[in-house]
């Protein structure tokens, strides 16, 4: 079911980190998005990510992107999300 791995890296401020497994977990677990690309997700460990092959790292980007912005993760700045497979 889990046939993509995905590193998933935050930028804040122009420091780039991986995604806390706390934001990852949140996000995938809630499915804010009404979208079932997002049902077959896994966070794993901070920045890691293992997915289903019908979630491309770009719609998960664009997805985990808007819920931090709108949640205020970037204390005030914004969040940029960059999605690579791992």
């Amino acid at each position: 079911m889990y046939a993509q791995k995905f590193q998933v890296d935050v930028l804040i401020r122009g420091e780039r980190q991986p995604c806390p497994l706390e934001w990852l977990d949140q996000f995938c677990m809630r499915n804010f998005t009404n979208s079932p690309d997002f049902d077959d997700t896994l966070p794993v460990a901070d920045g890691r990510l293992e997915a289903s092959l019908r979630l491309t790292p770009e719609r998960f980007a664009e997805g985990l992107s808007a819920w931090l912005n709108q949640r205020g993760k970037g204390e005030g700045q914004p969040v940029v999300v960059e999605v690579t497979r791992a």
